[in-house]
């Protein structure tokens, strides 16, 4: 089986064929985290990506009740096509499937948010280690202290990504990154985790923990897992994401997102 497009990720997941982490997949397509919300409370969470462009870049928000998400995988079904999902109850997370066509609902709203991992292919044309890629495991993500701009009534800290590179790659790597906005852009912390209110590297919130090694040092991306840390701060009665690092594979190339 060949996982070389978004469409060929997607009818892997429809088909219960993958359901592990999706950094790596189908180089050279645009992927991206998922926010499903009722619609009552899909305004606030609207204007809380539009405050927090940084962590929660808009690809696309579907209408009420439709699963496909038009502007980026027309045949896409959001109920299936991820490798696994969260489904959060008043902000505690309560399940974790590999579909969620028996939990869907008629208001849900689709939120298709920009992710790093889009970037990373770019990355590797240039030579710059992805160190979770290499060691096959999870990026690994944090909570910071750093205050996302409230919206309604989301509120919450920042995510991070973390990747290990040197201060040579990590400069190219921002004037790679900073290219791509709707994947989150330039890194925003190089070097001391505590400055960002991480207390200990070796201990993600979310991800697994990677090398670094002998003149490397962390350098840290806004993450599109920010949203869920708002969740468990909003507390909305129903909300279903993406499992951190299973993402949704779009039809969109990378190109698509780069600003020249």
């Amino acid at each position: 089986m060949t996982l070389a497009t978004g469409s060929a990720v997607r009818v892997a997941c429809r088909a219960g064929k993958l359901a592990a982490p999706t950094p790596g997949l189908a180089p050279g397509f645009v992927q991206a985290n998922l926010v499903l919300l009722p619609r009552d409370w899909a305004f606030d969470f609207l204007l809380f990506c539009q405050r927090n462009p940084k962590p929660c870049p808009l690809l696309d928000v579907t209408e009420p009740g439709n699963p496909v998400p038009r502007s980026v995988a027309p045949e896409a079904d959001l109920r299936t096509d991820l490798p696994a999902y969260r489904v959060w109850e008043n902000g505690e997370l309560v399940a974790e499937p590999t579909e969620i066509r028996d939990r869907w609902r008629d208001d849900l709203v689709g939120f298709v948010i920009g992710c790093s991992f889009t970037f990373e292919n770019r990355l590797l044309e240039a030579n710059i280690p992805v160190r979770h890629i290499e060691q096959g495991v999870n990026v690994p993500m944090y909570r910071t202290s750093i205050p996302c701009r409230p919206a309604g009534r989301f509120h919450g800290p920042m995510v991070v990504s973390m990747r290990p590179l040197s201060p040579e790659h990590a400069i190219r790597a921002t004037t790679i990154c900073a290219k791509l906005p709707l994947a989150h852009g330039a890194p925003i912390h190089f070097g001391d985790p505590a400055a960002i209110g991480i207390a200990d590297i070796a201990k993600p919130d979310f991800g697994d923990e990677v090398a670094i090694r002998a003149g490397e040092q962390p350098v840290f991306w806004a993450c599109g897992v920010t949203p869920q840390a708002a969740l468990m701060a909003a507390k909305p009665p129903f909300a279903i994401t993406h499992k951190p690092g299973h993402m949704f594979l779009t039809d969109l190339r990378d190109g698509d997102l780069e600003r020249v």
